[in-house]
């Protein structure tokens, strides 16, 4: 398997693993979108998890709320400080996750 097919069923697994825990949400989104948005996000964003700020970054508006695990899991795999623990706990009270 190739690393691009590798990150796309990671996002994907992701996804449908935090959904399930926390018996809420909807995977279709993430899983659908999964490729497109690794695309878009490996190859054309510009943007930097070491400066999540950096002033010239791309912006990546993601409108329907409940795709948001797709958002959340692009943001963990690429090095943005948002841990495995921090998607486990995907739509619980004060979580930096919440859907």
């Amino acid at each position: 398997m190739r690393i691009d097919e590798l990150c796309i069923n990671t996002i994907r697994f992701l996804a449908v693993d935090a959904v399930q825990k926390a018996n809420s949400g909807h995977p279709g989104m993430p899983m659908g979108d999964a490729a497109m948005a690794y695309v878009l996000w490996n190859k054309f964003l510009k943007h930097n998890p070491k400066n999540p700020l950096w002033m010239n970054r791309d912006r990546f508006v993601l409108s329907a709320g409940h795709g948001s695990m797709l958002l959340y899991s692009l943001l963990h795999l690429t090095g943005y400080p948002l841990s495995l623990k921090d998607i486990k706990n995907f739509r619980q009270w004060g979580s930096k996750t919440p859907g």
